[in-house]
């Protein structure tokens, strides 16, 4: 069974697929919300983000855009909050992993391999096929899922997908 929240209740969200990515080292959702100050009221995390990946989201909370880019997982948004809403004491700052879906165009027979070129954990590589074009292979354990194949990807066929429950995804606007 699917945990959702009062928004996506709402919004006929059932199946809890309408979500953004707080920072890494987030505290979990309820306790993040209640902590954060917001963007309105600080923004610190935002501004320290070297990568400029963090974003003020719904409620003026910071939620990381992989359009923009990946996460090096420096910890900049973690020293400069001045309140207790990050764990930077977790063994993973969250429990993201890449996800390539049916349309990534080389499997659909066209030749692309940006999202393994920019692997830097090469958790994305790709297996030959007889008479076609090389379709990619993700390595789940080595992915980290920092996030910089999606803005990569030319046909947005990369996405994340939680493994560790829900505690550290939100609602997108």
């Amino acid at each position: 069974m699917v945990e959702i929240n009062r928004a996506q209740f709402l919004r006929g969200d059932w199946t809890a697929s309408d979500v953004s990515q707080r920072p890494p080292w987030s505290i979990d959702e309820s306790n993040f919300v209640t902590t954060c100050r917001g963007s309105k009221q600080c923004g610190d995390c935002i501004t320290a983000c070297p990568e400029k990946i963090l974003i003020s989201g719904r409620g003026s909370f910071p939620v990381v855009d992989f359009n923009l880019g990946g996460c090096t997982f420096c910890g900049k948004c973690v020293e400069a909050c001045p309140v207790e809403a990050f764990d930077s004491t977790r063994d993973q700052p969250w429990a993201l992993k890449a996800n390539i879906k049916e349309t990534c165009v080389s499997m659909k027979g066209v030749e692309c391999r940006s999202c393994g070129e920019v692997c830097e954990t090469e958790a994305i590589n790709f297996r030959l096929v007889v008479g076609g074009v090389a379709e990619p292979v993700l390595d789940i354990e080595a992915c980290t899922g920092c996030g910089e194949c999606i803005g990569i990807c030319p046909v947005d066929a990369i996405s994340t997908i939680n493994t560790g429950g829900s505690d550290y995804l939100i609602e997108s606007d």
